[in-house]
């Protein structure tokens, strides 16, 4: 008999040998219909194999990341049998799953697969997951997997980087795939596949490696979930922060400025200024004092700091100035001169905590394949900050982050999120600086403060900086798509290279601990993500223009200029669309480019004094004085911003 501990801490017995799914159907088999995935003590396992040892059981289904991943891996190989019918002389190579969907990288020789060759393949895939084939791992040798793959140079260049006894295959029908595992039981719950696309890849990600076709897909459990996702897909591309940029005049790229360095035009300018002064509001009540450092850095800093090590080879190349060995680097962080801006004068324990902020523009060099909007770009402004504080106040100083991070997602209407307590990886410790003893405590500190905080929290191992564990927050936006923006960060490992101090109550020399934050994360990724959370309907204080007047003749032109002066000393901004157009025109102008407010000035306006005032989505809302149609507004905005 073997012993099943399940997360809540139950306990069952069983006899060895007995399968996760019959484990699954013992409870319930409405559970039992449920479940994609399992793991066991931790380790992915496959449903259908034996459990022969005691451990803990646990059980994945749609709602998990683990059951999706497990549908998806399982889709990819419905869709390589399906290449491999049409297309048998191709090559596979690997078909993980993403965040959504799957893909698999195939190298077709001389043949070519496009959109035309969609719908048969997809039609083929169902019928394959109609069979309802169990999908079964089985271990092999080096030799046999050599000998399988024998006339794929990919394959066997995977399976020569493998040891022997840790390779497997998994068969299902009459395919068989070199594979890890981690699979839904049998082909079956497969009812609903879309390819979505092609792309090239090279292989392992190399451009001296030959190019192969990606084909991406996703599928789901039932056809009506196919059809909520693709026109979900369609929303999204309306909501395209590239495309919805453009028409309301917020950024723009150049090729002679260079690949992804965004440039602000005066709408995106300035609705980029009100969300700084909305930060800086709030960091100033928080304690805050606002620094500025230069866009570079020399050489040294950067070494010192570790992040040349790091990153060095894949950012910026280093800038030769006249001087003999002198060298510069376009800045890749803002921490590394805000340690040296607190070595600038002595510290006492009296003086700390100290915290400076900073929208300091850093710079990157992301691959061109990489580049996108303004959600990956290689210039980019950070709404940084670094608190340097005794190791008794690192707690407080943590909670207090968070709750600036809690008033920025209520103000701009995130409501849905997680904290992801982004760990080290235990099996990688090089990828990492500083000692074991302060990585426990860094991480200790975050655990606490989420869980004092009552956080709705998720722990992800090998997701921390190089120098410290940190606090990710994960945001749905409207579409449900899931963001990482702020992030708050404990680092024990920079005072100690940077040599910082302060003076301590007994009078001796003490290090400090370092909190790094950043509650937009990017204002580049911010304002897009927010502009298509959004779909460009800004909150009425953040918009970059609040009202339009429209004149319904040129002979109200001059009413409609005072009416926009008088909005302007209440530091509403209005402009007015004096355009020879009719009306209707105007109106549906202004509704495209979602002007939250629309006033129509005519006669009757002109003589009574009021204003006919209409709502972007909603319509006319009646006729109201100047001074109600101010008090409104503000009252609006008050209550966005409390």
């Amino acid at each position: 008999m073997i012993t099943i501990t399940f997360p809540d801490g139950n306990q069952r017995s069983y006899e060895s040998g007995t399968t996760a799914m019959d484990v699954a159907k013992s409870i319930s088999h409405g559970l039992a219909r449920n479940i994609l995935s399992g793991s066991f003590d931790g380790q992915t396992i496959e449903l259908n194999n034996p459990l022969t040892t005691d451990g803990t059981l646990q059980f994945f289904t749609w709602n998990d990341a683990s059951g999706k991943e497990a549908f998806w891996h399982s889709s990819a190989h419905v869709l390589a049998q399906a290449i491999v019918h049409f297309y048998p002389d191709a090559k596979l190579t690997i078909g993980p799953a993403i965040e959504k969907g799957f893909y698999y990288d195939v190298d077709f020789g001389e043949e070519t697969i496009g959109e035309k060759d969609f719908e048969k393949i997809e039609k083929q895939m169902l019928e394959f997951a109609r069979a309802k084939s169990e999908f079964k791992l089985r271990a092999v040798t080096k030799a046999e997997a050599l000998e399988a793959y024998k006339h794929n140079p990919y394959k066997t260049e995977l399976i020569s980087n493998l040891e022997d006894g840790t390779i497997t295959f998994c068969d299902h029908a009459d395919f068989t795939d070199l594979c890890r595992g981690g699979h839904i039981p049998h082909t079956g719950y497969i009812k609903a596949v879309k390819i979505m696309n092609v792309a090239g890849a090279y292989w392992r990600g190399d451009e001296n490696n030959p190019q192969l076709t990606r084909v991406y897909g996703v599928s789901f459990q039932k056809q009506g979930e196919l059809k909520e996702y693709l026109e979900l897909l369609e929303e999204a591309k309306k909501r395209d922060h590239r495309k919805l940029g453009k028409e309301l005049e917020l950024f723009t790229f150049s090729q002679r400025v260079g690949a992804g360095l965004p440039l602000w035009l005066p709408k995106g300018a300035a609705l980029r200024e009100r969300l700084e002064n909305f930060l800086k509001k709030a960091q100033k009540k928080a304690g805050y004092h606002g620094v500025i450092t230069p866009h570079i850095g020399n050489k040294e800093l950067y070494v010192c700091s570790g992040h040349y090590a790091k990153y060095g080879a894949d950012s910026f190349q280093p800038i030769n100035t006249p001087e003999e060995g002198e060298e510069y680097l376009l800045k890749p962080m803002n921490c590394p001169h805000h340690c040296e801006l607190y070595k600038a004068t002595p510290k006492s324990y009296k003086d700390l905590p100290v915290r400076y902020a900073e929208f300091g523009t850093v710079y990157r060099y992301e691959q061109s394949g990489e580049l996108h909007g303004l959600t990956r770009v290689r210039g980019f402004t950070q709404d940084d900050a670094h608190i340097f504080c005794m190791p008794d106040q690192l707690k407080s100083e943590f909670k207090s982050v968070i709750d600036l991070v809690l008033y920025i997602f209520k103000t701009l209407d995130f409501k849905d999120y997680t904290a992801q307590i982004s760990l080290r990886d235990p099996n990688k410790p090089e990828k990492y600086i500083g000692s074991d003893e302060n990585w426990e405590k860094a991480e200790s500190a975050i655990i606490e403060a989420a869980g004092e905080k009552g956080l709705n929290t998720v722990v992800e191992y090998g997701e921390a900086a190089f120098y410290g564990p940190k606090l990710d927050f994960m945001v749905k936006d409207a579409l449900g798509r899931s963001w990482q923006l702020g992030t708050i960060q404990v680092d024990y490992n920079l005072p100690e290279r940077f040599e910082l101090e302060y003076k301590g109550s007994d009078n001796e020399s003490h290090r400090p601990v370092m909190i790094h934050r950043a509650p937009f994360g990017s204002m580049e990724r911010f304002v897009a993500v927010l502009l298509e959370h959004c779909g460009g309907n800004f909150p009425l204080w953040l918009t970059p223009e609040q009202v339009k007047i429209l004149p319904v003749s040129e002979k109200y032109n001059e009413y409609a200029k005072e009416i926009a002066q008088f909005l302007e000393i209440s530091d509403i901004r209005a402009l007015v669309d004096d355009r020879n157009e009719k009306i209707g025109r105007k109106i549906r102008d202004a509704e495209v480019t979602k002007i939250p407010y629309m006033l129509i000035v005519g006669e009757k306006e002109a003589t009574s004094g009021e204003l006919s005032v209409r709502r972007h989505g909603e319509g006319d809302l009646g006729t109201m004085t100047k001074e109600a149609f101010v008090a409104s507004i503000e009252k609006e905005i008050s209550e966005l911003i409390d």
